[in-house]
């Protein structure tokens, strides 16, 4: 690959982004039979799940032999909550982030020094590719703390070589006046909040599509095209579209390309996408839909082999890099939500009803959209024995103690709602309906 040098030097690419099928294709196999020995080495559940399945590292020859290995899922890195899923000592391990997992115990991942370079190194190309460059001022309004969007975001930025705002999420009032004050020419937020800010500029008098900004990374929550050429009339830039999840590394895992926003590009160089088919788990041919699959080639503290990621999409041919492109995500294969960048699971909810015993087992997550945002109401109903014995000041108490148990403990805003035993519709054989997603499909 020593020929690249100069399209580094020419283009300001890393060599792999322009590197032939055969060159990126080599280093998928190398990085790829590192990981399998790596994690078979020092992680209990895959040396077990290798073994049931009859597999070893050294069965890997070709790319194509992946699909003899295991899938990984959420189950896998619950039932080994909170390290038990580290390749390395934990004591190796800089820093811990976690997302929100099918039940209250969130799902935990980790860093060593060189894991966090290379996201650092990620997220730089992403934005990169956005077209950021060194100096740009970036104003990173992703949550910090233990999400990876705003930390994942900020190191990114600041290895390109740019000036990070640190603003976080909310108070959007204070982001329009940073934008108007410190000049930002890039905002990394989730595309419905973007809407929220443009709207407050307008409510402030403020033209949105005469600021600084000329970029915005968007992503944390699936978007259209509509919402992009929505964000880009109203807020005069380019609306870029960057994926990722925390199982497999945080923002940073496939970025869109400024001169296409043809779909993320996939860094295959460290993570190795396959798309399988839901129900049956066959691999499928680039172009056809299914679920999307993660291999890591390059993580040393939270490796993950083949991750089924429930997320609907297909891969695409390269374009404007040398690695594949996932399509505009249509779905979901499990019954997660996202709501405001939040990843919600009925089961959540359910978790948090039961722990009052005033409340029954039935309950409905009713999602609608105000304006750009989505909005989660929550219907709980009341277990006969209780029923009509609780005053009205009793039922209040216990649904805004439900709202800050959830908001507490998932992360999401909402509004509940408590009515008497048996008001929920039951459907199929006295199943309730769960979910109700009112939100308009684009």
């Amino acid at each position: 690959m020593a020929d690249n040098t100069d399209k580094k030097i020419a283009t300001g690419l890393d060599a792999i982004e322009t590197a032939s099928k055969d060159e990126l294709q080599a280093l998928q196999l190398q990085r790829l039979k590192w990981t399998l020995q790596h994690v078979y080495n020092n992680v209990q559940h895959y040396r077990s799940s290798f073994d049931e399945a009859g597999v070893h590292p050294d069965d890997l020859k070709t790319l194509a032999d992946l699909a003899k290995f295991p899938f990984t899922g959420k189950k896998d890195l619950r039932d080994n909550y909170p390290f038990g899923m580290f390749a390395v000592p934990r004591e190796k391990v800089v820093r811990v982030h976690a997302s929100s997992g099918t039940t209250g115990k969130p799902t935990v991942v980790g860093y060593t020094q060189k894991d966090i370079d290379n996201w650092a190194d990620l997220v730089a190309r992403s934005i990169r590719a956005a077209g950021g460059r060194a100096g740009d001022i970036v104003q990173v309004s992703y949550g910090y703390g233990l999400f990876t969007g705003g930390l994942g975001a900020h190191y990114g930025a600041e290895r390109l070589g740019c000036t990070v705002i640190p603003m976080s999420g909310g108070q959007t009032e204070k982001q329009v006046q940073l934008i108007q004050d410190f000049q930002p020419s890039i905002i990394m937020v989730t595309p419905s909040y973007m809407l929220n800010i443009i709207e407050e500029m307008t409510r402030q008098g403020i033209d949105a599509a005469n600021t600084s900004l000329r970029i915005g990374i968007f992503g944390a929550e699936p978007w259209t095209d509509a919402m992009r050429n929505e964000i880009e009339t109203r807020a005069g830039i380019d609306a870029v579209d960057i994926y990722g999840l925390s199982e497999v590394m945080g923002p940073g895992v496939a970025s869109e390309c400024i001169e296409s926003k043809d779909g993320p590009v996939i860094w295959e160089d460290h993570f190795y996408p396959e798309i399988i088919n839901p129900d049956t788990g066959e691999v499928l041919p680039d172009g056809e839909e299914g679920e999307l699959v993660f291999t890591s080639l390059s993580k040393e503290a939270f490796p993950v082999i083949r991750y089924r990621t429930r997320d609907l999409t297909r891969l695409l041919p390269p374009t404007s890099r040398s690695m594949r492109r996932m399509g505009k995500i249509t779905g979901r294969s499990d019954d997660m939500l996202i709501i405001r960048g939040v990843n919600l699971f009925p089961t959540q909810v359910e978790e948090q009803i039961l722990k009052h015993p005033q409340l029954a087992p039935q309950y409905q997550l009713v999602v609608t959209r105000e304006g750009h945002m989505d909005k989660l109401d929550i219907v709980a109903e009341l277990r006969p024995e209780v029923s009509g014995t609780l005053s009205e000041q009793d039922v209040k108490q216990l649904h805004l103690q439900l709202e800050h148990h959830i908001k507490t403990f998932i992360g999401v805003s909402c509004h509940v709602n408590i009515l008497p035993a048996n008001s929920i519709e039951r459907t199929m054989v006295g199943k309730a309906r769960r979910v109700v997603d009112n939100r308009k499909k684009a």
